[in-house]
């Protein structure tokens, strides 16, 4: 079977880490063009500055991945499935929850396939965390997601911007993580967002939620981390047990064993499941995570902390 030709908008850190190996390991896709502004290619792949450019040069290319910042990701998905493209859309998928339904009811109308991924959620041990949660029940939950911005966003001015996210670029992941975990929809309660004090976006965050079962669930986000980073959230089950995952969702420990530990295949499993949704012609877009974000910066109280400089 002929492999899918797929284009990147969007030649940043994560296409490079991750998208363009994944892509050219791959059995079921091939890279074929790539769109940046600043004309940064990889290998012999034709580039293009924009994405009609694209277009027109190679009309034969069905399914794009839109890896752009967040603020730019709406406009360029939904030119791409005007032209009838197959998106895939790297995480956040949009700015706000609006462009998000805008695109969901889009593609359907252009009967394209939509995929908003969240790759934390491709892992096994967050499966396995999700079994356990069903089986035993959760009382409480604690993320602990804090990383040290200048490492993973050097020089990005973006992420400072309105609709740049600020810690919760990063703090998204965890709560993909939660709401795929939990089998009730949570609710934030209240939040706490501190901002420097010449940003636009917070640099930490902390949030208190609770589920349907009446689950106490907590958050500490924070771009301030020096050293290693912390990817973990820890757990009470209703059983009395404990249970963490950690590695950013790689592995699942209860009662301080390792119950489960796999390399990360998050875009390995991604690309999977980006090819059966083009054989089933289906799209896949949860909002949940963005919700979340969404009613922390409803509920939330502003808090200003020292100025932040690269």
């Amino acid at each position: 079977m002929p492999k899918h030709k797929i284009a990147i908008i969007g030649l940043g850190q994560i296409s490079q880490d991750q998208h363009v190996p994944v892509i050219g390991a791959s059995a079921e896709f091939q890279l074929a063009a790539i769109v940046s502004t600043r004309g940064v290619g990889h290998g012999d792949v034709p580039v293009f500055k924009t994405p009609a450019e694209l277009y027109e040069a190679m009309p034969e290319i069905a399914v794009v991945a839109v890896n752009t910042p967040p603020g730019v990701r709406h406009a360029i998905a939904h030119e791409a499935l005007g032209a009838g493209k197959d998106v895939l859309l790297e995480k956040p998928p949009a700015t706000t929850l609006s462009e998000l339904v805008d695109l969901e009811n889009f593609a359907r109308a252009k009967d394209r396939v939509l995929f908003a991924t969240w790759h934390s959620v491709f892992n096994p041990a967050v499966d396995e965390a999700r079994a356990l949660i069903a089986k035993s029940g959760l009382r409480k939950l604690h993320i602990e997601w804090r990383e040290d911005v200048k490492k993973w966003h050097p020089g990005q001015d973006w992420v400072w911007e309105p609709g740049g996210f600020g810690v919760f670029d990063p703090g998204i992941n965890a709560l993909s993580i939660l709401t795929s975990i939990l089998p009730d929809v949570p609710f934030v309660k209240g939040a706490e967002l501190t901002y420097p004090s010449n940003r636009q976006t917070p640099i930490g965050a902390t949030l208190t939620m609770s589920d349907a079962k009446g689950a106490v669930l907590t958050a500490d986000f924070d771009w301030r981390e020096k050293g290693a980073e912390k990817w973990h959230m820890m757990m009470e089950l209703a059983d009395g047990r404990s249970a963490r995952l950690f590695k950013g969702g790689g592995a699942l420990s209860v009662e301080d064993t390792t119950v489960v530990e796999a390399p990360s295949e998050e875009y390995q499993r991604i690309y999977r499941h980006l090819a059966e949704l083009l054989a089933s012609r289906r799209s896949d877009v949860d909002a949940a995570p963005l919700r979340i974000v969404a009613d922390a910066m409803l509920l939330g109280r502003r808090l200003t902390t020292d100025a932040f400089h690269w």
